[in-house]
């Protein structure tokens, strides 16, 4: 018989002591993998409902004729975790490449060697690169260290908890006007920016957001917590830069 627990891999990282765990829990059938940054659970796979729900929706945004036409997508996620947002994306048969960044290598190693069983690492449309996301999006060497200039159909984030409550102070600014305007110029005409958040919506965040793209909007995503026994409810943020013209008929 399996343990019940066990803690498959304990590293010091930059942000501190990162735990990845399996877990099992009677009347779940499949194992449970924890990520734990010191004394904080950072994520669980008994809670994927809205990580999926963010590339789902993301992807959704591009389903008009004139952006299709554009296909294959190219895709960037910022924030690695157990994978499932990024497992999502190339659940789609339009994407074409997928890049994602993730802070600490520790977790990027996971993927590599199998501890998380996503497959990401496997998949050859996916390159899994080892960068601050929020310094990538201020810098001129953009968010493909291969490809500077590189433009994206969509942005995918899920690495704070919320706009409001961050991992670390200086990812605020990426919350900003400045912030949010420079991320919308790493997209195709058309492209989408995608953010999952904890809290509940932030109508002020959401005010900043419509300022620096167009149609942006918030969507609650509820799912069923065993633990708690009760429902819980994540946000996504959704916005776009300006679509491209309707082509003329012939």
């Amino acid at each position: 018989m399996s343990a019940r627990f066990e803690e498959l891999d304990w590293q010091k990282t930059s942000l501190g002591e990162l735990a990845l765990r399996r877990r099992r829990y009677p009347g779940i059938a499949e194992p449970v993998y924890e990520i734990k940054l010191n004394d904080e659970f950072l994520m669980s796979s008994l809670f994927t409902v809205a990580e999926v729900k963010l590339a789902d929706l993301a992807l959704a945004e591009l389903a008009t004729p004139e952006l299709a036409a554009t296909a294959p997508f190219d895709v960037v996620v910022g924030g690695l975790g157990l994978g499932y947002t990024a497992e999502a994306v190339l659940k789609n048969p339009d994407v074409g490449s997928l890049v994602v960044v993730d802070a600490i290598d520790a977790v990027i190693d996971w993927h590599e060697r199998a501890l998380i069983p996503s497959g990401l690492a496997a998949d050859p449309r996916c390159r899994l690169v080892h960068g601050d996301f929020f310094s990538m999006s201020r810098s001129t060497a953009g968010l493909d260290p291969l490809a500077p200039e590189r433009r994206f159909h969509a942005i995918i984030v899920d690495i704070d908890h919320s706009p409001r409550h961050l991992l670390h102070p200086g990812n605020a600014d990426f919350y900003q006007l400045d912030g949010l305007r420079r991320l919308g110029e790493r997209l195709h005409p058309g492209g989408v920016f995608a953010l999952w958040s904890n809290d509940r919506p932030d109508e002020e965040f959401l005010a900043v957001l419509a300022q620096a793209f167009v149609e942006a909007r918030a969507e609650v995503v509820s799912f069923d917590n065993p633990l708690q026994e009760r429902e819980s409810a994540n946000t996504v943020y959704l916005a776009h830069t300006p679509r491209p013209a309707p082509r003329s008929a012939p």
